[in-house]
């Protein structure tokens, strides 16, 4: 079988901001051809996510390949 490739792997990413945790373990794997709509209440913490992956943010914890 073939090895899954992805063109965006986000894994164990976790942020808080004055000990307010906004993310917590969150896991985000893409493929080439796919779509994806990130999706929550105001404060779910999408924003921040994204920013992390951007570069914008440093996670506290996590990995992004």
């Amino acid at each position: 079988m073939a090895e899954e490739r992805y063109i965006l792997e986000a894994t164990n990413i976790s942020k808080s901001f004055s000990c307010v945790n906004v993310l917590s373990n969150v896991h985000l794997n893409i493929r080439p051809g796919e779509l994806h709509a990130l999706m929550g209440e105001n404060g779910a913490g999408k924003s921040t996510l994204m920013k992390i992956i951007m570069g914008i943010y440093k996670g506290d914890t996590g990995e992004i390949k």
